[in-house]
């Protein structure tokens, strides 16, 4: 077949290669130059995807990957055109279609009868049918589900390891009739190679769920569960703080049994999707006040650090304090929604100096951010951890000269590195680090 995918980014990129690699000629479209240089270089345009680099030499040079930033180039006489480009939400919570109109109406303007359109970019529910079925026929004069179809497949990995989910999860489908449900089908089995797992009510591979709303609810419900579920954990931690019990040990005893599934608490929840698409589901259903109150507890966990941080170490006003992390999780180069903004912002509202260390980044990538570098083995009068980078596991109180209270925000540092410092855990009551 002929794919084209729509947006070359941690998602979209290794999609295509994944596609190509599966024996289809694929064309990127995405509109950053640099990034589509790099693809016909062969080379991956940003670090920490396992495998992509090997794939990219390997399918740049056969031929069978390669990218523009022309539709024109890209979108006539396609098979398949898979969509992976942004839809963010405003600071009211609302999606901002901007950038996926743009394409569309980009994929519209040059579309060809006998194409099938998957949306992989999570949607607020009834966005395929009533946003992109009508967009796509006004700029095209083709009828969806005559000359073309579209559906909604919404994609379910984690940057970083790509490749391993999609063989891992099932990939989910949802049309606006059968015959697209068809087309989607067919694709998807072409396109993809699934892992035997016998943990399933039915084989792994492409399930397909009826309607394209089933499709969009079932990527917001599974990613809303989590940030839920998160809240829960994080609001156990506080009462656990103050009740003077390690609340990591609670969580191991509950979820001992099959009908507990607690997750962790953290001083933060970040990237592009826990943070993002529970306001997405809001968007459709505002009257979810579970999903609205678990949202506004995550959001708060940054200033709680800080609330903990004055509580074990006195008040942080003109003092500097160095945070461990700017990326949102640990083992990938991104601050999408990163927690360490309102971590900084709440220190510098209090009067401290927020400075920040980052395996991943330099002082120019750090300053670009908005944010003070420091380094380790520099003074600090206080610490935080925010991200649980496998680095900082070793370090201690010697790499930070003059610490006087640490808060670690992941369970990351270890507490003997800190002895006779005031020390604590998130979901732990404060103690001295040798403790």
């Amino acid at each position: 077949m002929r794919v084209t995918v729509v947006g070359l980014g941690k998602i979209g990129l290794p999609l295509a290669a994944q596609f190509a690699d599966a024996g289809h000629t694929v064309v990127g479209v995405d509109v950053n130059q640099v990034t589509v240089d790099a693809v016909n270089a062969g080379v991956e345009p940003f670090p920490g995807e396992a495998h992509l680099a090997d794939y990219l030499r390997r399918l740049v040079a056969d031929g069978s990957l390669r990218a523009t930033t022309e539709y024109a180039e890209a979108i006539p006489d396609a098979d398949a055109i898979v969509v992976v480009v942004p839809l963010f939400v405003d600071a009211a919570g609302n999606p901002d279609f901007g950038i996926m109109d743009g394409a569309t109406s980009s994929i519209a303007a040059h579309l060809t009868p006998g194409t099938l359109i998957s949306y992989e970019t999570t949607l607020p529910v009834g966005t395929t049918r009533t946003r992109w079925k009508p967009a796509l026929e006004a700029g095209s004069g083709l009828m969806e589900g005559t000359d073309f179809h579209v559906v909604f497949s919404p994609e379910r990995v984690l940057t970083g390891r790509v490749f391993e989910d999609l063989r891992k999860y099932p990939k989910l489908i949802g049309a606006l009739g059968a015959d697209g449900a068809k087309a989607a089908r067919d694709f998807y089995e072409q396109a993809l190679t699934f892992d035997d797992r016998a943990d399933l009510a039915r084989p792994n591979g492409v399930w397909d769920l009826g309607v394209a709303e089933a499709a969009e609810l079932a990527k917001l419900a599974e990613t809303t569960y989590r940030d839920v579920n998160i809240g829960l954990a994080n609001q156990f931690a506080r009462f656990a703080s103050d009740a003077g019990v390690d609340v990591h040990q609670v969580i191991d005893a509950c979820n001992s049994q099959p009908f507990s599934h607690i997750h962790r608490p953290g001083i933060s929840v970040g990237g592009h999707c826990i943070p993002v698409y529970p306001k997405l589901y809001l968007s459709t259903d505002p009257a979810a006040s579970v999903v609205s109150a678990a949202r506004a507890a995550n959001e708060g966990m940054p200033a709680y650090a800080v609330d903990l941080l004055e509580q074990v170490s006195g008040p942080v006003a003109g003092l500097r304090v160095a945070v461990l992390g700017a990326s949102y999780r640990a083992g990938v180069k991104e601050t999408a929604f990163s927690g360490v903004f309102p971590l900084v912002a709440e220190l510098g509202a209090r009067g401290a100096t927020a400075v920040v260390h980052d395996p991943w980044y330099d002082d120019a990538e750090l300053t670009a951010l908005g944010l003070d570098p420091h380094h380790l083995g520099e003074p600090a009068d206080r610490v935080v951890l925010h991200t649980e980078h496998p680095e900082y596991a070793a370090l201690g109180a010697p790499d930070f000269p003059g610490v006087a209270g640490v808060v670690d925000g992941r369970g990351t540092l270890d507490p003997r590195g800190f002895a006779e410092v005031p020390f604590v855990r998130l979901g732990q009551a404060p103690a001295r680090g040798g403790a």
